[in-house]
């Protein structure tokens, strides 16, 4: 995989932004691959598409690209609060590319996000444009993504280190289950993610616990947490994505 940029590609071109969007998406086009199915190369879609970028001709996955000089944030700006919120909502919503780049046009690191770790809840509403705006009233978003698990990023390039792509595409399908579960299932499983991606490699059920009052208020209706964590728990193990070792004592797998 050539890990850098054909820079003749954007020589007629005049602003930062553009050069950086034809560079970027020139270089996932020549050097990519589906993670979910490992089909290479990646289609481009046609100008005009709300959200996607690329797509998969094989097995039809959505992915859309965010290119970023240097280190990539928590924060990621995009496109349409309206839009975003409707993908996401939607059956055919992407999954996210993230890739960052040196000052020498050298990619970094390239993960992808599969789509079933994007809920609303990662969404951030931005504030209205001015009506002095050339888009007056246009409400924009960015991306959070403090609220993704671990399992959740996945890097096809780290620190300009390529990692084998069966390795990819196997940590990609690890976590497709989700994709069959409801909004609110996945937000707990989400959730429950999140918190063992805070606790060492082997835990307790009662570390696990420890987060009860910390879920009570994002779900301040239900009066079964425990019991919820439990249940979020054995269907980890049961998909794989942590152990059990013990009784009351688990180990992440990935």
């Amino acid at each position: 995989m050539n890990l850098h940029f054909n820079q003749s590609l954007a020589k007629n071109y005049h602003s930062q932004a553009q050069s950086i969007r034809v560079l970027s998406e020139a270089w996932v086009k020549e050097n990519s691959y589906c993670p979910n199915c490992s089909e290479q190369p990646l289609t481009e879609f046609a100008n005009g598409k709300p959200v996607a970028d690329f797509y998969c001709a094989h097995c039809r996955e959505q992915y859309e690209l965010k290119s970023k000089k240097a280190k990539l944030s928590n924060i990621v700006n995009d496109g349409a609060y309206k839009t975003m919120i409707e993908r996401i909502n939607s059956d055919d919503n992407p999954s996210f590319f993230f890739l960052t780049y040196s000052k020498e046009c050298r990619v970094n690191n390239f993960l992808i996000i599969p789509k079933q770790f994007f809920t609303p809840d990662i969404i951030i509403k931005r504030k209205p444009l001015s009506a002095t705006a050339k888009r007056a009233g246009w409400i924009g978003c960015k991306i959070d993504l403090r609220h993704v698990p671990e399992s959740g990023k996945i890097f096809l390039i780290k620190n300009q280190q390529v990692i084998a792509r069966d390795n990819v595409t196997q940590q990609f399908q690890k976590t497709l289950f989700l994709r069959g579960q409801s909004l609110v299932t996945r937000g707990w499983t989400l959730d429950i993610l999140q918190c063992i991606d805070r606790l060492d490699v082997n835990f307790s059920l009662n570390q696990a616990y420890a987060f009860a009052d910390e879920l009570q208020l994002k779900y301040p209706d239900n009066n079964h947490i425990h019991d919820k964590i439990r249940q979020q728990l054995q269907v980890l193990r049961d998909k794989g994505i942590i152990e059990f070792v013990s009784r009351g004592h688990y180990r992440k797998l990935c």
